[in-house]
């Protein structure tokens, strides 16, 4: 990834619906020879990297097909808003488009839900199917055996250094920590010798949406325990997992963070749009020392980007993020990604995959992952020196695939992740205590669940 704090929930719904019927005008049927392409546009005026990639593809699309057009259909919103105005304009032929980008934590969700349709028929026919990573082809796959989108890369995540920080503040520019510990550590130390600064980000609370859940706490959680069984989800007994140790570990990380003001001040952690803002602001300006954060950073800095920051890569250093103790494998990362998906509702579904088809021929799929600093899912792509040597950080993020975990993106997975955000953000304004965040996660986890939970 999720859900932004509001004072109005009804206006909201109301505004997003309207909204979402503005968008699409009188709906995809409204014209067969036009295809209507709906995806995230970034909340930051000045980054145009999907824009740019869907206008090029644009172009391609209507060249090789005489007579058809392309429509994009932008929506521009924070995270959680993105889900929200996109699940009220499936549901609805008479807005729903014909492509939608699909975050995978939520596609099983839209699945259940029935607002998509399944693609094997396709998939079967195209040639290409068969380049794409097996990890990835699960991704999109429901509990019904059938495909649900083609991801168009995946991500991992680590810690950014800030290297004139960490020298100032008397730490190694090539850190790697090896516990929990040894992260707190150099935040402690920044905080003492380097005023004006913040030591250590990590994202928390319903604000920050799936950023809090994934970039942050499972970040936390995947590193407790032996690595080799998930700590959040029981596969043998398929239940969701309460009350264990690692995840009152977890929170407690989050809680030292914010009680210690190592990490930014509480009412910047909880705003909406503070992923935009570590981006554009606070790394690039030296004013912050440790981002736990994920794969895809350099792309607000590239070329065009509007934020361009070419020396970023001098500046700043990267390291994976321990396991609590050391312990093995002694590294962690999270993984997700996101797919182009097909509406039920979609009026033309032929052309809407036949755009899938132009976007992951090898050569653009190739640029997607480039320009968005994503990690290939295509093997052909991943082979291939030159995606490998495009930027710095490449190769750092795509060798995390080996150690990285994957979400159990169920259904009631969103709800899951909602509940985290709100324990997260619990110990981060210090209104709970991590016994009562946790044991209030274990009650919301039932309810998210049908009480499908096991205690370990």
């Amino acid at each position: 990834m999720p859900v932004r704090p509001t004072a109005a929930p009804l206006f909201l719904a109301t505004l997003l619906t309207a909204t979402a019927l503005t968008a699409c005008g009188s709906g995809s049927g409204s014209d067969p020879d036009t295809v209507k392409i709906s995806f995230k546009q970034s909340t930051d005026n000045s980054i145009k990297v999907m824009d740019t990639y869907l206008g090029q593809m644009k172009k391609e699309f209507e060249k090789a097909n005489p007579g058809k057009k392309v429509e994009l259909v932008p929506i521009k919103a924070p995270d959680s808003e993105y889900y929200t105005k996109l699940q009220q304009m499936l549901r609805s032929p008479k807005t729903a488009p014909d492509l939608v980008y699909e975050d995978t934590f939520l596609i099983n969700s839209d699945i259940t839900s029935g607002y998509l349709k399944p693609l094997d028929s396709y998939l079967d026919k195209w040639p290409d199917w068969g380049q794409f990573i097996d990890t990835a082809k699960s991704a999109a796959k429901a509990q019904d055996g059938k495909t649900y989108g083609v991801p168009d890369g995946t991500d991992t995540r680590g810690l950014w250094f800030d290297k004139a920080i960490f020298k100032k503040a008397g730490l190694p520019s090539d850190w790697q920590p090896k516990t929990w510990d040894d992260v707190l550590s150099a935040a402690r130390a920044i905080k003492a010798k380097v005023p004006g600064v913040t030591p250590l980000n990590v994202y928390t609370g319903k604000p920050a949406g799936e950023a809090a859940t994934m970039q942050g706490f499972e970040m936390l959680l995947y590193g407790t325990g032996d690595g080799t069984t998930d700590p959040l989800y029981d596969t043998a007994s398929k239940k969701w997992i309460a009350g264990s140790q690692g995840f009152k570990d977890a929170l407690t990380f989050v809680e030292t963070v914010y009680k210690e003001k190592l990490g930014l001040d509480v009412a910047d952690a909880l705003d909406p749009n503070i992923q935009t803002r570590i981006r554009g602001e606070l790394l690039p300006q030296g004013k912050l020392g440790i981002n736990l954060d994920g794969s895809w950073l350099p792309q607000d800095w590239l070329k065009g980007s509007g934020h361009e920051w070419p020396e970023w890569s001098q500046k700043l250093g990267l390291a994976s993020m321990p396991t609590q103790h050391g312990q093995a494998p002694g590294k962690v990362s999270m993984s997700g990604g996101w797919t182009w998906s097909i509406p039920a509702k979609a009026a033309n579904p032929d052309l809407a995959f036949k755009f899938i088809e132009t976007m992951q021929t090898k050569a653009n799929a190739q640029k997607w992952y480039i320009a968005n600093s994503g990690i290939a899912v295509r093997k052909d792509v991943a082979a291939d020196p030159a995606y490998v040597q495009a930027q710095p950080g490449i190769k750092f993020f795509t060798d995390l695939v080996a150690s990285t975990h994957y979400r159990p993106a169920y259904p009631a997975y969103p709800k899951v992740s909602t509940a985290i955000q709100e324990a997260m953000e619990g110990v981060t304004t210090g209104d709970s205590s991590v016994d009562k965040a946790a044991s209030g996660y274990d009650e919301e986890l039932k309810t998210a669940t049908d009480n499908q939970v096991i205690k370990k």
